[in-house]
């Protein structure tokens, strides 16, 4: 009988330790499959949704009507053509995506005649915004200078870009004439926040002579420096193309280009 016993008591204590580890096994699966759903239900995210803040030159020269080639009108001011293209495009992006409007140029400050602290912010990046973005747009008036770097830096900080991916349009017409340094500023945001990433739209006149081209390279810099496009549409067509590349979720391919930068083929249109 205490052989039987022995027997049973060794039989009971590995079954009981079996069950332990059974039991263990079972919770450490339970509570696998807890956390897993959890992460599998995480969404990934959706492309092209990040913040975005359009940089708008009002400056005095974009009034001029002197952009692109022979057959684009000179009737239209730079400006007008500029705001016809936002009309076609900002109702599609803004469904989408959270956009805000940087400006530079004209001054609501009476008095102000410093034409480098003429910046605006007149709306952070909000949803559904082509509205309150076209009222902005549309009552400015061109004049003054062009503050582009400190524009886009403002811009950067409107994004909060150390915490968050964000996209920034620069829409201008020439260069930075207050001392910024745009190729400096695109070095410092890269280092920044990597995921700021900034496309430059240049509105370029015709005929414009080589110091002034080299002007133009300081204003690459910052699509150069920040993983974006640099684009110079010659025709409206290629304009609102270049906008839908930028702010939209662009379905073109891209081309490699000319020396340091991307070209498109928003860039070839004529």
């Amino acid at each position: 009988m205490r052989f039987d016993s022995s027997i049973n008591r060794g039989h009971t204590g590995r079954i009981g330790a079996a069950s332990r580890r059974i039991a263990a096994t079972v919770s450490a699966f339970a509570l696998a499959c807890q956390v897993l759903p959890a992460n599998a239900q995480e969404p990934a995210p959706s492309p092209c949704t990040e913040d975005a803040m359009i940089v708008f030159d009002a400056s005095g020269s974009m009034s001029s009507g002197d952009w692109g080639y022979a057959h684009q009108s000179a009737a239209a001011s730079r400006i007008d053509l500029v705001r016809d293209a936002l009309r076609t495009i900002l109702p599609s992006v803004t469904r989408f995506r959270r956009v805000g409007l940087m400006t530079y140029g004209p001054t609501a400050v009476p008095g102000l005649f410093n034409q480098c602290d003429n910046i605006a912010l007149n709306l952070r990046p909000a949803p559904n915004a082509a509205a309150p973005i076209m009222a902005s747009v549309q009552s400015l008036v061109p004049v003054g200078g062009t503050p582009l770097t400190r524009a886009v830096e403002q811009s950067a900080e409107a994004l909060d870009f150390r915490r968050k991916p964000g996209v920034i349009v620069v829409l201008t017409d020439g260069w930075d004439t207050c001392g910024g340094s745009p190729c400096r500023v695109g070095k410092e945001l890269h280092a920044a926040a990597a995921t700021l990433t900034i496309h430059v739209i240049s509105l370029r006149a015709k005929g414009l002579s080589p110091s002034d081209e080299d002007r133009l390279v300081g204003t690459r810099c910052l699509a150069e420096h920040n993983g974006g496009l640099y684009l110079a549409p010659k025709t409206t067509e290629a304009l609102i193309a270049a906008l839908e590349m930028t702010l939209g979720c662009p379905k073109l391919s891209r081309l490699s280009g000319s020396e340091g930068g991307r070209a498109t083929k928003a860039e070839a249109a004529e």
